[in-house]
């Protein structure tokens, strides 16, 4: 009788969840329509340009966190703050792509790096804070768990927490996207554009993943010493390409004069305002990644200390 219950139970479990599923794909159904025929009636929290696979990362890695939260054992959960990490990230990247911010983001240089900025930083931080792997995990329906378990993502997965490739993707993200003549390409064609932004938020959730990983190597990848040389290692590179275009006295890139800018400041301060969000907070946020990387370290000796 008790194993009859307690199939019971998780068959009623795994119905409301694919009642879940279904809402969501609903809901996509109903922002498409809006977008697709009423752009100019959507207020500006709603999506400029609606992106079935943004909607779906977005949604369904949030759906499947709650339901790892609601298979696991309370003992299994993670810190409530970083919960809220997790929730806050990825709601933030959501933001920077399905509102109207990203409307502005392609009529404004800065207003794009700033976009870039959350994209590639902030939001990928706060993701990584919320060290969510086993509770989404735990989500995620059986049937894609040996899709992700299969060779090919094993690869990619390795080579992007490889700590020489980390920082040099990183890094190397940030000046691919900013050549001048290929930016200008990116800016008008949206394929581009999306692969753009894609490769931005996912190498930003690599990194931080690396390198804000709390644990103690093993299991992590890495120990805590190496973790603050690659953040150290990649902010010099960040703070020279800031000041170059926050300093040039040079437009390098005038397709947001072709595109037509928002609001009516000098281009060159449009650059130079850009060039100031690359170096300046970019700055601050390793710092506090380092001392986060520190605060991790003392944990972990102490808890091998009373081992």
């Amino acid at each position: 009788m008790a194993t009859a219950a307690i199939i019971a139970n998780r068959q009623e479990r795994s119905g409301l969840e694919w009642l879940l599923f279904g809402a969501l794909l609903l809901a996509g159904a109903a922002l498409w329509f809006a977008c697709r025929y009423f752009p100019a009636e959507l207020p500006f929290w709603l999506p400029w340009e609606f992106s079935w696979p943004v909607f779906l990362a977005t949604t369904l890695s949030l759906a499947w966190f709650f339901i790892g939260l609601r298979r696991l054992p309370r003992a299994q959960h993670p810190p409530l703050w970083r919960s809220i990490c997790f929730v806050m990230g990825v709601v933030s990247l959501y933001a920077m792509v399905q509102t109207h911010i990203d409307y502005y983001a392609q009529h404004m240089f800065f207003i794009h790096r700033a976009q870039h900025f959350v994209l590639h930083h902030i939001g990928a931080f706060l993701i990584a804070l919320g060290v969510s792997g086993p509770v989404l995990w735990a989500g995620i329906p059986e049937f894609l768990k040996p899709l992700l378990r299969s060779r090919p993502v094993g690869a990619v997965v390795d080579f992007m927490f490889n700590p020489v490739v980390a920082p040099v993707v990183f890094v190397g993200m940030i000046y691919l996207w900013l050549i001048p003549a290929l930016h200008t390409r990116v800016m008008l064609d949206k394929n581009l554009y999306d692969v753009m932004n894609w490769s931005m938020a996912v190498d930003g959730i690599f990194f931080w993943s690396l390198v804000l990983d709390p644990r103690p190597k093993p299991p992590a990848r890495i120990g805590s010493g190496l973790r603050a040389i690659l953040i150290i290692a990649a902010e010099p590179p960040q703070m020279a390409l800031g000041a170059i275009l926050s300093l040039a006295g040079t437009d390098y890139y005038p397709v947001y004069r072709i595109c037509g800018r928002m609001f009516d400041i000098p281009a060159l301060s449009d650059q130079h305002y850009g060039g100031l969000i690359i170096w300046l907070p970019g700055t601050m946020l390793s710092l506090l990644a380092i001392i986060i990387v520190l605060i991790n370290m003392r944990r972990n000796e102490e808890g091998v200390a009373h081992a």
